[in-house]
């Protein structure tokens, strides 16, 4: 364990310059196209001599070559084509980075080579093999994220949401695409025990790209991040099974040639999921029967036309039942001073089901060209959901205060009668969303003699439409006492009563342009400039938003190559969707308009050997970012709910650094440490905001106050290893700590708001994995019991190991003088779950 305090020290590691050498020296990675896996025993020579170097099993070579001279390097691997790549000279004791795809001699793609170029240094750029081994309670791919990705926590719904905040934004702030298609998700949900399944399927993923601000023009309108996911490229035949104590999974991959040529092939992804968290639910603090179901259903096909033409198809259907069935509840809270327990009876049940799908086809035409390579892509999706919320619960409370006896067993002592009274929650809420949309992109680069001064143009056009059918009908009673609240002497009243109905379709039209300028200057810098323009006009309100965006990329080849720095930012805009146009008392602003987020992003990247730790080399980025937030429509979370105001009624800013540090702590098993500090704040307009200093009297006018997902400090790890003499035999390690959120009164934040905050979000979950069998163990058990699969594993999970009680929410409790008491919504304890997954 004492290798998990070596991340820490390596943030000064940046500084520090590269050994000098005598000699010129290329290395890089040896890849297959198609599956992306490292290729062992490949062999780099330079063409006309007898220097040559070998790939190791992590696919890394070095090869050293004269210096001062231009080389032909070949590389050569039984099964699959040569390829010959010219090197430009270079300099004695300097080194350049030179990557390769090996295709398959049974392959038709084309040879990809990428040479020292520049990266965008916060798109953080994975592949998934390492992370389906991480250790999750949702079970879903975005719980990963707050270990890959800079700047990212699970926020205040915890291990049972899939939700994510980044760099001081909410969910609804957050883009998706799965093959350049948009992903969309259901409005409604109110926790994370409602969460189900959602859409990318980890067994389908080949690759994933995030960034968490300052990104391109030719991603969409959101204030915050991008995700960017590709699914695989199948080739050959594969398949996957996995169960365990929270669902199963299965998928199906392959290719078949189907036409007169080689190149006519149907390439195939399918997967199914089922998930229930009735296991995991059991260990809440309400008891009660409940009854999750969650199943999901998608299929990714391509079909190879002729060589340049391809068409796509990407199907989901997804479903998730949500039935529960509340008992009871005791729940205590609150220091040794001064402790309260809620003790709650109910009655009545929740029955909520979220239905969804979306399907979509492209065609993309890249033509075969020896220069100036272009493309075109067409796409067409159409997503539609049906939502129904329903619950009648009565619930009978008693709010005392507590005392602890320090004799005997320490038994819990009722000390006074704060309240009592009934809380009754009713509602009947349907919400039904159509959305069809076409687009149409393309790019062209146009490139230099030399191939040193390149411009990448790339635009794109789309158009949708929306369709919303919103119905609304919820309230709450309480009674506190013997007396309804509101008080009123002549007539019940009820609390929160929403009722509406509202229709609404729209269209949305959005363009984008943008220019990639890549300057090298051998052996004395690499630069990129992209700028680009987004516009979007949506018919609703009509307004025409135009976001200016730009990223620079800067790496010093003289200096030390394996330093590239970043400097980006722009004007994002984020059009309303319905959720934010919706008022809390369920009127729609039909007039609202976009929020606007000023990025400024400045960063580096590092690359860095530690060879006393590991052959590859370990990264480094760090970010600082400062956004200036206006237009905001100000909100609060309860839970995974969001409720908008309904009005650009805010402004606020964001400024915070991220750093990220991953690699071989241990050879073979690679790990990620991410943390993150962060300032998230906000003004509602029209409003003087005070606060009130722990025991004053005394309140003082403040500018500002914490946003809702104004998490200061964020850290999170993951950490693999294995026994020294078995490396079949790991441990995965998934810590996360987050200070706490912010929140206020309920119906009373405003001028006092969000002064109180959360305790901070602890946890640790740890998995033991061991595989059973692998291909490369056939010859020598021929005869093993799982010889018919490429490998079977299974794994012992561990999660919440330390059995921490965090926080998702509270409950508020009103006595007949109108105090209000939170109290806490705690969230799951320790479980242990068993995994086994097999792969055919």
């Amino acid at each position: 364990m004492t290798r998990l305090l070596f991340p820490c020290a390596l943030v000064l590691l940046f500084t520090c310059g590269l050994q000098s050498q005598n000699e010129a020296t290329v290395f890089g990675l040896v890849r297959d196209i198609d599956t992306k896996v490292p290729i062992e025993f490949a062999t780099v020579y330079i063409k006309g001599s007898a220097v040559s170097a070998e790939s190791n099993n992590y696919g890394e070579y070095t090869l050293p070559v004269p210096p001062g001279a231009p080389q032909v390097l070949v590389f050569s691997r039984l099964g699959y084509r040569e390829t010959e790549v010219e090197v430009r000279a270079i300099p004695s004791g300097k080194k350049r980075n030179i990557n390769i795809f090996m295709v398959p001699e049974a392959s038709d793609v084309e040879v990809i080579i990428r040479a020292s170029r520049i990266e965008d240094v916060g798109m953080v750029t994975e592949e998934v093999t390492e992370l389906k081994k991480l250790p999750t309670a949702s079970g879903n791919f975005e719980s990963i994220l707050p270990h890959i990705a800079l700047g990212t926590s699970a926020g205040s719904g915890g291990e049972l949401s899939a939700q994510y905040n980044v760099r001081g934004g909410n969910y609804d702030e957050n883009l998706i695409y799965v093959n350049d298609f948009e992903i969309f998700r259901p409005q409604l949900i109110r926790t994370g025990q409602q969460e189900g399944l959602t859409f990318p399927n980890i067994d389908l993923i080949r690759d994933i790209s995030f960034s968490s601000g300052g990104f391109e023009s030719r991603y969409g309108d959101k204030m915050s991040s991008v995700l960017d996911i590709h699914y695989k490229r199948p080739e050959t035949f594969q398949s996957s099974v996995a169960v365990n104590f929270l669902g199963a999974s299965a998928h199906v991959e392959g290719s078949k040639r189907i036409g007169a040529n080689s190149y006519n092939k149907l390439r195939y992804l399918v997967g199914a999921r089922y998930k229930t968290t009735r296991y995991l639910l059991g260990s809440l603090d309400v008891d009660g029967e409940y009854a999750p179901d969650f199943t999901d259903f998608q299929t990714f096909l391509t079909y190879d036309i002729t060589r340049n033409l391809q068409l796509g198809f990407l199907g989901n259907y997804n479903r998730s039942k949500y039935n529960f069935v509340p008992r009871s509840r005791t729940t205590a809270t609150g220091l040794i001073d001064f402790s309260l327990q809620l003790t709650s009876l109910f009655e009545g049940r929740e029955a909520d089901v979220f239905t969804n799908g979306m399907g979509g086809v492209s065609l993309t035409y890249i033509p075969e060209r020896e220069r100036n390579p272009i493309f075109l892509k067409w796409m067409a999706s159409g997503y539609g959901s049906e939502e129904s919320e329903t619950f009648d619960i009565l619930g009978y409370y008693s709010l005392s205060q507590i005392e602890t006896s320090l004799e005997g067993e320490g038994a819990v002592q009722e000390v006074a009668v704060l309240g009592t009274g009934t809380q009754h929650i009713f509602a009947r809420n349907k919400l039904y969303s159509t959305i069809f949309n076409t687009e149409l992109r393309g790019g062209i680069e146009l490139q230099s003699s030399q191939n040193d001064n390149n411009h990448f143009l790339q635009w794109g056009v789309k158009y949708q439409s929306e369709e919303i059918d919103d119905r609304l009908n919820e309230w709450e009673r309480l009674d506190s006492a013997g007396y309804s609240l509101p008080y009123n002497e002549e007539e019940v009243l009820l609390y929160n009563v929403i009722k509406s109905e509202n229709t609404l379709t729209s269209s949305r039209v959005q363009a984008y342009f943008q220019d990639a300028w890549s300057v090298t200057a051998p052996n004395r810098y690499e630069l990129r400039l992209t700028g680009g323009v987004r516009a979007n006009y949506w018919s609703l309100n009509s307004q025409l938003a135009i976001s200016p965006r730009f990223q620079m990329f800067y790496r010093p080849l003289k200096i030390n190559p394996d330093i590239t720095f970043k400097l980006s930012g722009g004007l994002y805009y984020q059009p309303p969707f319905y959720r934010e146009l919706r008022r809390p008392d369920g009127s729609v602003n039909t007039d609202l308009e976009a929020q606007r987020s000023l990025h400024v992003v400045a960063g580096l990247s590092y690359d860095f050997p530690w060879e006393k730790i590991s052959r590859k080399k370990f990264r480094l980025i760090g970010e600082v970012y400062y956004k200036k937030l206006n237009n905001l429509v100000s909100y609060e979370i309860d839970n995974v709910r969001i409720r908008y105001s309904g009005e650009n009624d805010a402004s606020g800013h964001v400024v915070g650094l991220d750093m990220r540090i991953n690699g071989e702590f241990v050879p073979g098993a690679e790990s990620w440490l991410n943390v993150s500090v962060l300032q998230a704040r906000e003004s509602l307009d029209g409003i003087t905001h005070m606060k009130r200093e722990v025991g004053a009297s005394e309140a003082f006018d403040v500018s500002s106050v914490p946003r809702p997902s104004d998490r200061t400090v964020n850290v999170s790890l993951f950490f693999q290893d294995y026994l020294p003499k078995n490396k079949d035999f790991k441990m995965q390690l998934n810590l996360n700590f987050g200070s706490g959120l912010p929140f206020g009164l309920k119906d009373n934040n405003t001028v006092f708001r969000n002064t109180y905050r959360f305790k901070s979000y602890q946890r640790v979950d740890i998995g033991f994995s061991y595989v059973l069998w692998d291909e490369s163990k056939r010859a020598s058990k021929p005869f093993h019991a799982f010889r018919f699969a490429r490998q079977a594993s299974i794994s012992f999970e561990v999660f919440n190991l330390l059995d921490v009680a965090n926080v998702a929410a509270n409950t508020w409790i009103k006595t007949i003088g109108n105090a209000q008491y939170a109290i806490p919504n705690f969230l799951t304890s320790r479980r242990i779950n068993l995994r086994f997954k097999i792969d055919i």
